[in-house]
């Protein structure tokens, strides 16, 4: 059984205490623990999973003990939920259980993502698939910041954009839909899935000119004036839109049932949401996050991603979402 890591993690949320343990975010559930004495790893481990199978799987899935070690000062526990591999870290009293932690910088050293990795396959190519609203800007931010990861990495791995479609948007209705049977729907409106469909017919017959069009769109145009806006952007930066009109009014349906299909695979419900290698990434919303999450699926990473990506676009975005 494959567990939703994302959904997996909403049910960690505090319900009996919230504290702030010093250089280390994401404490999701406090663990109640009369004995405030050390405890040793062994009883940890077995707390840590016993939680997680009476508390939080109960019983759709069983929690298997893979190791666990010391690390500075805190017990660090990985286990397998239904093949993939998760880490949670536990105070040495047993009081407090959290999922996510990192090293403190150096005193002056410039601040880094922090990205877990835990879990993601390794292909000989890795494939990422970030799902957008064309004109969501949580999406269209997690766009700028994946167009250097694209132009660092170019043919290295595969890296596609998809986009977050619904059915019977708001009752339906052309204002939202494509379709007369309400299948294909966007949140921002008919011009935004218009826009979801240019962008799929230029991945598909113009790859090379993909991003600097969606980059130039996000700046120039809206989910209100796209249709009448995009054509001027498209030929100032060399995509042939003859072709893509062609693909518009022919392959609409056909590349947007595509994507219902792929919404569906992954679970995907709103925008942005990133999958590497089949496994949904749930890190930081930056370029630099997102390389290092997309070299940790090489088998073999190439040298490219040993490089650090600098620029306004290496900050991080923020972590809503249009859903």
């Amino acid at each position: 059984m494959k567990i939703d890591i994302k959904k997996f993690k909403k049910v960690l949320i505090p319900v009996a205490a919230v504290v702030v343990l010093l250089g280390i975010a994401g404490i999701l559930y406090y663990f109640d623990q009369k004995n405030k004495n050390t405890i040793s790893m062994d009883e940890a481990s077995t707390k840590v999973i016993d939680f997680i199978n009476t508390s939080l799987l109960n019983g759709q899935a069983t929690a298997v003990l893979k190791t666990a070690t010391k690390e500075s000062g805190v017990y660090k526990i990985l286990f397998d939920v239904g093949g993939q591999e998760y880490t949670f870290y536990a105070t040495r009293d047993g009081k407090f259980l959290f999922t996510s932690g990192g090293p403190m910088p150096e005193e002056g050293a410039e601040e880094k993502d922090i990205t877990d990795t835990t879990g993601i396959p390794k292909k000989d190519t890795a494939q990422a698939l970030l799902f957008v609203m064309s004109y969501c800007p949580y999406g269209n931010q997690a766009e700028t910041a994946m167009i250097p990861v694209v132009n660092l990495l170019k043919d290295k791995a595969d890296i596609q954009l998809h986009y977050v479609i619904y059915s019977n948007y708001k009752g339906g209705g052309s204002t939202y839909c494509l379709d007369k049977d309400n299948k294909y729907c966007s949140m921002h409106g008919i011009q935004e899935l218009n826009q979801d469909v240019r962008e799929l017919c230029v991945q598909k017959y113009q790859q090379d000119k993909l991003w600097a069009f969606v980059d130039a769109m996000n700046n120039g145009c809206t989910s209100q004036n796209a249709d009448s806006c995009w054509e001027a952007i498209a030929k100032n930066v060399g995509v042939d839109t003859v072709k893509i009109k062609t693909c518009q009014k022919n392959e609409a349906t056909a590349l947007l049932e595509q994507e219902v299909q792929s919404n569906a695979k992954y679970g995907i419900s709103g925008s942005p949401q990133l999958v590497i290698n089949d496994t949904e990434y749930s890190g930081a919303r930056s370029a630099q996050g997102y390389l290092t999450a997309i070299c940790a699926g090489f088998n073999s990473s190439p040298s490219e991603c040993s490089q650090e990506i600098q620029g306004s676009n290496a900050t991080t975005a923020p972590t809503g979402a249009c859903e």
